[in-house]
């Protein structure tokens, strides 16, 4: 009956975070598909445990039988181990709340470019700033013919539009290929985030993204040299459109690309902050 209450468990957790978009926040949303997949299975063997238990119910003499070969689990105090460890996912999915992401996430942090060696979740997943990096899905060749063939698509036009679709792959392409972009018009959306080193101000534009799960998300962006009097704060939600060109970051030590911002308004904080790589 545990065990069959366990699993009913694993469905109704994947129904709700379904339903109330949390999913959103822990995978891709391009590997939906898994989650729904995880639920319908999860919900058979939780019939096929209903069924054996009811089996299991009738019969008196069988019942000692049974036991013997609990899958080796035969005493009380292992099974109850195994259910503890078995429900515990379920309890954190649904006791405990999902973060709401802001500045204060970034601050904590603290980045580093391209990559920082703490993680959020996976130590061999190293936490991703600024830059968006896939490379370590790949290898160098295939990375390389990806990261080529996806400039095409951009290389041709004098301006490139950022999407919630794209956003992951074009800032991945603007840290690659810098040069490429050199002149060229951007416009995208993003959250304020301004960072005060070396008493210099610095004014980023954020989105915090997923490449796969929770685990290799970050916040992907540029830095952005905005308009005279034009002052935002953290967290403010902003379209803005300009120039990309190359300049020198004193904390990085080495030139980055930016934007020198022609247009920007504030715009509504989008309902899901996060965006997703597509492969």
């Amino acid at each position: 009956m545990i065990r069959f209450l366990i699993l009913i468990g694993y469905t109704t957790l994947m129904m709700f975070l379904q339903v109330s978009g949390r999913l959103n926040q822990y995978i891709n949303v391009h590997y939906r598909y898994l989650a729904t997949l995880s639920m319908v299975l999860s919900f058979v063997l939780a019939m096929v445990q209903l069924i054996l238990w009811n089996k299991e119910e009738k019969p008196e003499d069988h019942h000692h039988h049974d036991d013997e070969h609990d899958h080796g689990l035969n005493k009380p105090y292992q099974r109850g181990i195994a259910y503890i460890l078995l429900a515990l996912p379920l309890v954190v999915g649904f006791m405990f709340p999902t973060v709401s992401l802001d500045t204060s996430i970034v601050e904590a942090k603290g980045f580093n470019f391209p990559l920082s060696k703490e993680s959020v979740g996976d130590p061999d997943v190293e936490t991703q700033y600024l830059k968006p990096d896939t490379s370590i899905y790949f290898d160098k060749t295939d990375y390389d013919k990806q990261m080529e063939q996806a400039l095409t698509r951009y290389i041709k036009d004098n301006s490139v539009i950022v999407t919630e679709e794209n956003y992951l792959e074009v800032m991945e392409l603007i840290y690659n290929y810098p040069s490429e972009f050199i002149g060229k018009t951007i416009t995208y959306k993003g959250f304020i985030f301004n960072s005060s080193q070396n008493e210099e101000a610095n004014l980023f534009v954020f989105r915090f993204g997923i490449i796969h799960c929770v685990a290799d998300s970050g916040v992907f962006g540029l830095l952005t040299h905005m308009p005279e009097g034009q002052t935002f704060k953290n967290n403010d939600w902003v379209e803005l459109t300009g120039t990309i060109h190359s300049g020198y970051y004193a904390p990085f030590k080495r030139d980055i690309p930016m934007v020198d911002v022609t247009k920007v308004k504030k715009v509504e904080e989008p309902k899901n902050q996060y965006v997703y790589r597509s492969f």
